[in-house]
């Protein structure tokens, strides 16, 4: 075939579709049809179970980060409030998902901005320059950023600090700030290329940030400096803690070192190796904060520790590609549930490490591990507690199975403890930079 399409080629093409019954059915149906309903396997789909052989304790109701993209930071706090609740005994509790988005955007937006002044001699069409000035305030995230804004910041009951139209619903929100911070961009650029000092600048962002905090306000309400904290427990015992600023509650009731936790990854690539500790450059959101840090490691050994998690009865942060294979109403990540090779009449062959390399997956959410089905001491299937609402799954919880965590899953995070010595060590040797656009430093939305 020449540089083209010719017409004939075309002709041949449809001559061909016509001839071909299967290809002629499955567009009679899917023209009228969601695709993932026609393709659906049935026999993998009535194997759908949901009952686990390990189980942490400690679940509560299921959230919902509406229409935003906070699972990152939704997963976080879920685990955080598995310990909260069982220290108090509490039949059910959410932090504030408003106050923790609400220093996000603030962080954010300084940690584009000193990007901006770092990255001020590059010219505006560089690569760099382009990825920084294409989402600097949106909502995804990454563990460490997580552990970032609760070391600084702490966090308080979602009561304190109640949701807000824009932060169940942040489109427009992160629009405008981004309008902005573009805007201020243009503007630190040209006040470095005039030749003001470092102090000028350092005035002129100040003021920048103050611009952007009204912003944030306005959208999503101003963070609580001191509160009560009143509970029953499940056997309906009354406590009040008072005088209660963001830091001391997370410091004396939540009480975790966060520190203390690993982010392991799965990155097959082969330009990548195992037992190597990677970031990624320009990703973060607290500037002078942690840098984003993984330990690389095979998937049986992601799998081993976070086994060793749930069986400690500790639940495990994690972030895959939950679009691949997923279906939503019922709460299943399957890489059998859907035949979309028999229904299209071809093959679809990437591996992991190729769909990284050629754009097909990267890590787009993040939830929580709070159970196993082992069989012979092996996983068979994964509960997964999602930050979706309660319609779906069980009551908000899904499963994955085991082949699926073998292609789509990415990262998980788990306590040290259960690490050995030569992983911890090897997770703070100096970490090996890959560019601000590789996959790994995708956010989870």
């Amino acid at each position: 075939m020449g540089k083209e399409i010719t017409l004939a080629n075309v002709d041949k093409y449809l001559k061909k579709f016509k001839s071909n019954s299967q290809a002629r059915i499955s567009m009679n149906a899917s023209t009228r049809t969601d695709i993932r309903k026609l393709a659906m396997n049935w026999e993998a789909f009535r194997e759908i179970d949901h009952t686990f052989s390990n189980q942490v304790k400690g679940e509560m109701k299921a959230t919902s980060q509406m229409r935003s993209g906070r699972c990152w930071g939704f997963a976080g706090l879920n685990l955080l409030r598995i310990y909260l609740g069982r220290k108090y005994k509490l039949k059910n509790f959410e932090f504030s998902q408003n106050y923790f988005m609400f220093y996000d955007k603030f962080e954010k937006a300084n940690y584009f901005l000193e990007n901006i002044i770092k990255t001020s001699e590059e010219p505006t069409d560089s690569r760099l320059v382009m990825h920084l000035l294409d989402s600097p305030i949106q909502d995804g995230g990454q563990w460490d950023m997580f552990v970032n804004l609760l070391m600084k910041y702490g966090t308080v009951p979602k009561k304190v600090m109640a949701e807000s139209y824009h932060s169940s619903h942040s489109a427009q929100m992160n629009k405008l700030i981004t309008r902005k911070l573009r805007e201020f961009a243009k503007e630190l650029r040209a006040s470095i290329k005039s030749g003001k000092s470092s102090t000028q600048i350092g005035r002129v962002k100040g003021e920048m940030l103050s611009v952007i905090y009204q912003m944030l306000c306005i959208n999503l309400g101003t963070p609580p400096e001191k509160f009560d904290w009143s509970i029953k427990d499940k056997k309906d015992k009354f406590q009040r803690f008072t005088d209660l600023t963001p830091q001391t509650f997370f410091k004396k009731h939540v009480d975790i070192n966060l520190d203390d936790f690993v982010c392991l990854i799965n990155d097959p690539r082969p330009f990548t190796d195992y037992n190597k500790t990677y970031t990624v450059d320009y990703l973060g959101n607290v500037y002078g904060g942690n840098i984003i840090r993984y330990l690389n490691l095979e998937t049986q050994e992601l799998k081993k520790y976070t086994i060793k998690s749930i069986k400690a009865e500790d639940p495990v942060w994690f972030g895959c590609d939950v679009g691949k294979f997923f279906t939503r109403q019922f709460g299943v990540m399957d890489t059998n549930l859907f035949e979309f090779d028999k229904f299209y009449g071809t093959t679809f062959g990437l591996s992991k490490s190729e769909r990284l390399e050629y754009g097909d997956s990267v890590m787009t959410h993040a939830m929580l591990f709070t159970g196993v089905d082992l069989k012979n001491n092996k996983p068979t299937k994964w509960r997964v507690e999602n930050s979706w609402g309660a319609d779906h799954g069980e009551k908000g919880f899904d499963i994955m199975t085991d082949p699926w965590f073998d292609q789509f899953m990415y990262e998980v995070v788990v306590h040290k403890k259960h690490l050995t010595k030569r992983l911890v060590d090897l997770y703070k040797t100096d970490p090996i930079s890959l560019p601000p656009w590789d996959p790994m430093g995708s956010l989870a939305k």
